[in-house]
């Protein structure tokens, strides 16, 4: 199993900060663009037959496509520093 990451070890000890998180996540996991764009990677990933088996996130590009991607690089995408938003 991989080690924790830095922000998952600051929730482990901070369950206040965590709670709070987890709230704000519900909400926003609600929302129909999220939803469909889920939902489309999942489809995208029962096609390619990699379902259910962990491995590398599919990503979407700027062009449209779904490519395979490293987790950690395709979720830090739109994080501090200016990324752009698509691969």
């Amino acid at each position: 199993m991989a080690a924790k990451r830095k922000s998952a070890k600051y929730y482990a000890k901070n369950p206040k900060a965590a709670a709070k998180k987890a709230a704000y996540q519900q909400k926003y996991n609600k929302k129909p663009s999220v939803k469909s764009a889920s939902e489309e990677r999942w489809n995208e990933r029962r096609k390619r037959g990699i379902a259910g088996k962990g491995g590398k996130d599919l990503s979407h590009t700027s062009d449209g496509r779904m490519v395979l991607e490293n987790p950690s690089t395709n979720r830090a995408r739109n994080g501090a520093g200016g990324k752009k938003k698509k691969k």
